[in-house]
Parts: C-alpha cells; structure tokens; sequence
C-alpha cells in the first residue's frame, strides 16, 4: 500500500504548515488546537507577545468561520459549508501565519470582499479608528460578535493580509484567508 498519509505530510512540510485540521470545528476542538499551539511555541522560546497574537488570531480566524456556518444553520446548504472548513498554522522564514478557508456562498462574496478590502487598506491609525467605530455600532441583526475581528487581525499582522476568493460553482466559492505574525 502506497502511505499517501506520508504525502500529504510532505506536502505540510513544505508548505511550513506546523498544525492542520479540516472538517467540522467545534468550540473544544478550536480551544484544544489553540492550547496545542501555544505549547508547540512556548517549546521553542518564543516570546509571549508572538504566542498571544498568534492564538489570538487562531482563534478568531476559527470563531469567524464557526459563525459563518451558525449563520447558516437551518439551511440545506449548512453541511457542506461546515465540512469545507480547514485551518493551518504554520512558520515561514518571515514568522508564524494562520491560515483558514472554507466554502462561502456567492451572494455573500460581494460584502466580506469589500470588508476585507477596507481593512487590509487601512493604515494602523485607520484600523483603530475603525475599531472603534465598530465597537459604538450596534450589531447588525443575526450577527454574531461585535464585528470587530478582522481589524484586530489586521492590527496584529506583521505583513498585509492575504485573501481570496474561488468560485467552486454556481452557489459557492472557497474563502481563504492568511495572516502573518
């Protein structure tokens, strides 16, 4: 039997991916890949700050995309996008980054795509000032959150954010997502 296991941790290696999980995320599970992680970099000597930011960005990158499927729920669309979910930590020669995607529906591409644009324009001094904008608004109805995830992401990032959007067929794209430390 060919170890196609082994492959697909080559293909890991090679990509500097330290942690990987694809499927369903649950609260537990995102808490236990999150505790994992810091161990893995508290092993290695890294500084607080750099452990914080990335569990911190870990776990909201997990959080937005458990909301995403929570906002579908009910749907007959729900268990293919809550399936499609994937999250990687890894080290590149530039830091650590995290990087997630999951299938989204078309009709909300238009909207996160303009989000994303205005946060990874801004400046750091725009970022906060958008921060707290964020944080007087009152939640938009069924969201999830004070809608303040993505421009603390950004306030983090050692590098800009990269995201894009593939269209999978007719109703979804794949979002992926990747932010540098």
């Amino acid at each position: 039997m060919s170890s196609r296991l082994t492959d697909i941790q080559n293909i890991l290696g090679v990509q500097g991916i330290i942690t990987c999980f694809s499927g369903r995320f649950s609260q537990g599970l995102i808490e236990e890949i999150g505790e994992a992680v810091k161990k893995h970099m508290e092993a290695e000597d890294k500084p607080k700050n750099d452990i914080y930011n990335v569990f911190s960005i870990f776990v909201e990158q997990s959080q937005n995309v458990k909301n995403y499927v929570i906002s579908k729920e009910g749907s007959p669309k729900c268990n293919r996008i809550a399936s499609s979910a994937i999250i990687c930590i890894g080290k590149d020669e530039t830091g650590y980054f995290i990087w997630s995607g999951n299938i989204v529906e078309n009709k909300d591409v238009a909207p996160l795509h303009a989000k994303l644009s205005t946060v990874v324009g801004s400046s750091k001094e725009e970022l906060k000032k958008l921060y707290k904008e964020q944080m007087k608004k009152d939640p938009e109805p069924g969201q999830l959150g004070a809608g303040v995830g993505l421009i603390d992401i950004a306030r983090r990032v050692s590098l800009p954010i990269e995201f894009s959007f593939e269209k999978v067929d007719e109703e979804f794209s794949f979002y992926e997502i990747k932010v540098s430390v």
